[in-house]
């Protein structure tokens, strides 16, 4: 098999379809499937099961791709230190939870490249989303959160995909919401005081979706629960319906604007507030690339714009 097939194969995970996978590489469809059953036969495998939906990937699909990712990874890393100074874009990509300083982090990591020679991914997916990425090395680092409730849980998923978790900040629970709630003038929010106002939580499909919530305090009960995908569809719903979530408490009003606020969420013994830990995710023994030190850094200054640091 030849990096160019293994290149194709990526592409088809990534687009979910033949077609589109082909008229992103400018190459014909039937080439696309020669050379995705050449590798098959070659491993001995069967890769993807094409459907009326797509492209889907098989088990030994799914534990091919990371493997794949892994060789084309390590060729452009040889290409860029030792191979000829042929001009062809340089790739940086971040996958994270829904966080506005992590947004504002990247734009500022970007301006500080030129973007002809770089390209540059910005993902804000799920948590099973973010260690899969990071974990298949679509993106270099993944940014998400551990909890007293879900610590045990990620460290397991982590170690399982080979990642290492760094912490930057320890923060509890705020409740974050508009300007104009009911609530908005209170000093610190108890459970009791949300009862009546729905809690905007980002969706995590049905794997392990408890302890891979973006939401501090997912154990609790709520009783009022709208799902979303979009943190611009969230802060619309926390206008409109007067809806919340608990959250860091670090905002970046660069990004979200200014007509929100974070306040203290008050606990009690039923519903007692939580730590939580907030740190970037790579793969374990992996030494970040220039773009990822610059971003990291930026990532500091973001949370310590946003009130992250003391």
């Amino acid at each position: 098999m030849t990096l160019q097939q293994l290149n194709y194969i990526i592409a088809v995970s990534e687009a979910g379809s033949l077609n589109k996978a082909a008229e992103a590489l400018y190459i014909s469809q039937p080439s696309l499937t020669s050379a995705i059953r050449e590798v098959e036969k070659e491993a001995g495998i069967q890769i993807f099961i094409r459907s009326g939906r797509g492209m889907t990937l098989t088990q030994d699909g799914l534990e091919f791709l990371p493997y794949a990712r892994e060789v084309v990874h390590q060729y452009e890393a040889l290409q860029d230190r030792y191979g000829s100074r042929q001009k062809r874009r340089k790739k940086f990509a971040v996958t994270a939870q829904h966080y506005s300083f992590v947004t504002q982090a990247f734009v500022e990591t970007v301006k500080q490249f030129d973007t002809s020679k770089y390209e540059f991914s910005m993902l804000e997916a799920r948590t099973s989303e973010v260690v899969e990425d990071v974990s298949t090395l679509r993106s270099e680092i993944g940014i998400l959160f551990m909890s007293d409730f879900n610590h045990k849980a990620i460290e397991k998923i982590l170690k399982s995909h080979e990642l290492e978790f760094h912490g930057f900040i320890h923060t509890q629970a705020y409740v974050y919401l508009w300007k104009g709630h009911p609530l908005a003038g209170e000093k610190s929010i108890t459970f009791e005081q949300l009862q009546d106002y729905p809690c905007i939580s980002f969706d995590q499909g049905g794997n392990n979706a408890f302890y891979y919530a973006e939401e501090i305090l997912s154990t609790s009960e709520y009783p009022r629960v709208i799902k979303t995908n979009d943190r611009a569809t969230n802060l619309n719903l926390m206008k409109g319906l007067n809806g919340y979530t608990l959250c860091s408490g670090v905002i970046s009003d660069d990004m979200n604007g200014s007509d929100y606020l974070s306040i203290p969420y008050e606990g009690t013994e039923e519903n007692p507030n939580s730590d939580m830990e907030i740190g970037y995710i790579v793969k374990r023994n992996s030494k970040l690339s220039a773009v990822g030190e610059v971003f990291i850094d930026e990532l500091v200054k973001a949370l310590k714009g946003a009130g992250g640091f003391q």
